[in-house]
């Protein structure tokens, strides 16, 4: 069985991957792929799916817990609080930082804002998110 996650591991970018992990998650519950009650995979899964320590993925599902986004649920797993969803404003506030950075190496690359577009947008047709009746339900 393939499972499909809707975040993913960059090993060679720099941030470690238990921090990418909590963001990427924070980005899908707020943006409202997750919703409120939705059980995040099973750490083994995500371990295994990643290829990744299964440590690495229980330190971001701690760090996400003490931050309120999901909470803890005995013999089931990690399920998403009810608080998350943002309103856009907040959603867009929270893609700003990664947005400068992107600005800041196209500037760097000597890339025109048209170009710069170009590649981002390429990037969105390249990046696919879960529909759905692909996201996980229970514990996995």
């Amino acid at each position: 069985m393939v499972i499909i996650l809707p975040f993913s591991a960059e090993p060679n970018s720099g941030v470690p991957i238990y921090r990418q992990l909590v963001s990427q998650i924070a980005a899908i519950a707020a943006g409202g792929q997750l919703v409120a009650g939705d059980f995040l995979p099973s750490v083994r899964t995500v371990a295994e799916a990643l290829a990744i320590n299964p440590m690495t993925v229980s330190k971001a599902y701690s760090q996400l817990e003490a931050d309120g986004v999901v909470e803890r649920v005995r013999g089931k797993g990690m399920r998403v609080c009810a608080t998350l969803q943002g309103s856009l404003a907040a959603r867009k506030a929270t893609l700003r930082p990664e947005a400068e950075q992107v600005a800041k190496r196209a500037r760097q690359l000597d890339l025109t804002d048209a170009e710069t577009i170009a590649v981002v947008k390429a990037a969105l047709r390249e990046v696919s998110l879960p529909t759905q009746s692909d996201r996980p339900r229970g514990r996995t």
